[in-house]
C-alpha cells in the first residue's frame, strides 16, 4: 500500500512540475538589436523557434507582453526569452539578459 502512495505522490508531483520544466527548456537564443519603448517593441536576432516551425534563425520584431519587460534590456544585450503569438502577433512574454 505504503508503494502505491509513494508512486501516486510522486506522479501526481511530476504532473504539477511539467509546464515548469517544458517552459524552462524552451527559452530562445538571441541578441536585442533594438528596442522601441515607446512602441512596446523589441527587434531580435535568434535561432529556430520549433513552436512557430521555423527552423532557422533571423531578425524580428515583436511586441512585448509587458512594456516594462523592455527598461530590462537593451541593444547588444544576450538574452533568452519566450514569446507566443498574440492577436497574430508575435509576443515576446519573457525575457532575460545572458552573461
Amino acid at each position: 500500500m505504503l508503494n502505491k502512495n509513494l508512486i501516486a505522490t510522486a506522479m501526481i508531483a511530476l504532473a504539477l512540475a511539467w509546464p515548469y520544466a517544458a517552459s524552462a527548456q524552451a527559452l530562445i537564443d538571441g541578441q536585442v538589436t533594438k528596442v522601441d519603448e515607446s512602441a512596446g517593441k523589441i527587434t531580435l536576432k535568434h535561432g529556430p523557434i520549433k513552436k512557430f516551425d521555423m527552423d532557422d534563425g533571423m531578425t524580428m520584431v515583436f511586441r512585448a507582453a509587458d512594456p516594462a519587460m523592455l527598461k530590462a534590456v537593451k541593444a547588444g544585450d544576450k538574452v533568452k526569452f519566450d514569446a507566443d503569438k498574440v492577436n497574430g502577433q508575435f509576443t515576446v512574454t519573457k525575457i532575460q539578459k545572458v552573461k
